[in-house]
C-alpha cells in the first residue's frame, strides 16, 4: 500500500532566501535577457570561490560547458576522447555532438572514478594505432574527487588535455584545492538536483581570460564584431540568463551550509546503518574532502538493493540505482571500452539515498527505519 506521508525526494532544490533579492533586481532593472549584472556577479562569485586563476563563463547547462570545453580542446570529427564510463550520459554525449568517438574507461573501487591503470592502457593502445586521444573526460562522481594526481600526471606525460567534470562536486576538495580547478577546463552544473541550483544552468571554468572570452564568443552565437549580424564560424546559444544567474548568486551565499548539511546526512546514515554486514559506504581517501552530494551505498547483491529501493518507493521516498555505465547503454554499444567490471558491479549493487540539504531529522529517521526493516535479517 502506498504511504500517504509527504514525498521525500532524492535531492530537492533548497533556497536560502536571498535568491529572490537578486531576481527582483533583474526585474527592476529590466535585465531579463541573457547577460547583465547577475551573470557577471555570479561568474565573479564562482571564480573567487574556486581560487586565483579560475575564469568562469556562466552557461545554460553543464552539458553545454562540456561541449565548449571539447571544442576548445580541438576535438573534431573522427577524433577519440577518453571518457569515464561510470557517469551520467551528459559527460559523454557532447563527444558525439562533434562527430568524435567516446572511448569508455572503467572505474577503480576506491573513489568509483576513472581508473588510472586502464586509462594509461587506453592511451598507449591508441597512440600505437596512430590515433592519439584528443582529450580525457574525468568525473568527480557523487562529489567524490577522482584520483587527481594520478590522472593529471598521465595527462601531462602524454600531453592530453583534461575536461574535469565537476557537475556533482562543487564544494569538494583534494589536498585543500577546490574541485573545478584541476582540469585544462572544468565544468560545473546547477541543475535542480545539484548542491546549489539556478533551476537549470552550468559553467565552464577556464585557466585564463582569453579562453573564457573564446568560450563566451562561441556561447553567444559566435557573432563577429560588426554593426550587423555577421558570423565567421558556427556558434551556440549557450549563455545563462541574468534571471537564473540571480538565483545562483543567492545560492552561493549558502553553499558552505549546503555542504555541511549533505555531509551530515552521510554521517547520519553511516552511524545508523554501518553495523549491518550487507551494506557498505563510499569512504573518503586521504587528502580528499567530498561534498557528499549524494550518499551512496553498496548492498551485498542486486536483490537486496532492489528490495530496499522498492520498499522506499512504496513509502513515497525516492532513491535511485547508481549510474548505469556508458558502455552498457544501447546508444554507445558499438564504442570501444576498457573494462574491469567495477562499474558494472557498482551499478548492480549500488543505491543513492535521499540526500537533500533540506532533509529533517524526522525525514532521515523515516528513511533509515524502512532500510533497517529490510536489513534486520542480514545483521
Amino acid at each position: 500500500m502506498i504511504a500517504t506521508d509527504t514525498k521525500i525526494w532524492l535531492s530537492s532544490p533548497h533556497m536560502g532566501g536571498r535568491e529572490q533579492y537578486y531576481v527582483n533586481e533583474a526585474f527592476k532593472s529590466n535585465w531579463i535577457a541573457p547577460l547583465g549584472p547577475n551573470v557577471e556577479g555570479f561568474e565573479k562569485d564562482l571564480g573567487q570561490y574556486l581560487g586565483d586563476g579560475n575564469h568562469v563563463a556562466a552557461l545554460s547547462s553543464g552539458t553545454a560547458a562540456i561541449h565548449l570545453a571539447l571544442l576548445l580542446c580541438g576535438v573534431k570529427q573522427g577524433d577519440h576522447v577518453l571518457c569515464q564510463s561510470f557517469t551520467f550520459a551528459a559527460s559523454a554525449n557532447p563527444i558525439t555532438y562533434l562527430g568524435a568517438h567516446p572511448v569508455f574507461i572503467d572505474s577503480e573501487d576506491t573513489t568509483w572514478n576513472l581508473c588510472p591503470d586502464l586509462l594509461e592502457n587506453a592511451i598507449k593502445d591508441f597512440i600505437n594505432k596512430g590515433k592519439k586521444p584528443k582529450a580525457i573526460v574525468a568525473v568527480h562522481l557523487y562529489g567524490m574527487p577522482y584520483q587527481v594526481e594520478k590522472i593529471h600526471s598521465l595527462a601531462k606525460e602524454y600531453d592530453i588535455p583534461v575536461v574535469e567534470d565537476s557537475a556533482e562536486a562543487l564544494g569538494s576538495t583534494f589536498k585543500g584545492e577546490k574541485c573545478g580547478s584541476f582540469g585544462t577546463f572544468s565544468i560545473l552544473s546547477f541543475n535542480g538536483n545539484k548542491i546549489i541550483t539556478t533551476s537549470g544552468g552550468g559553467a565552464l571554468v577556464c585557466r585564463n581570460d582569453q579562453e573564457k572570452q573564446k568560450a563566451v564568443f562561441l556561447a553567444t552565437q559566435a557573432r563577429d564584431e560588426a554593426p550587423h549580424y555577421q558570423h565567421s564560424q558556427v556558434g551556440y546559444n549557450y549563455r545563462m540568463s541574468n534571471v537564473t544567474a540571480g538565483i545562483g548568486r543567492g545560492q552561493m551565499e549558502v553553499l558552505e551550509d549546503r555542504v555541511i548539511a549533505r555531509r551530515a546526512n552521510y554521517e547520519f546514515y553511516r552511524d545508523r546503518l554501518s553495523g549491518y554486514r550487507s551494506i557498505e559506504f563510499l569512504k573518503e581517501p586521504a587528502d580528499t574532502f567530498s561534498n557528499r552530494w549524494l550518499t551512496c551505498v553498496l548492498l551485498n547483491n542486486n536483490e537486496t538493493r532492489e528490495r530496499i529501493r522498492l520498499s522506499l518507493q512504496e513509502n513515497n521516498i525516492e532513491s535511485r540505482p547508481l549510474w548505469k555505465p556508458m558502455h552498457l547503454q544501447p546508444v554507445f554499444q558499438d564504442e570501444t571500452a576498457y573494462l574491469s567490471g567495477v562499474s558494472e558491479t557498482l551499478f548492480n549493487r549500488g543505491l543513492c539515498l535521499p540526500s537533500g540539504s533540506d532533509l529533517t531529522e524526522n525525514d532521515l529517521l523515516r528513511i533509515v527505519g524502512i532500510i533497517e526493516k529490510e536489513l534486520n535479517n542480514d545483521k
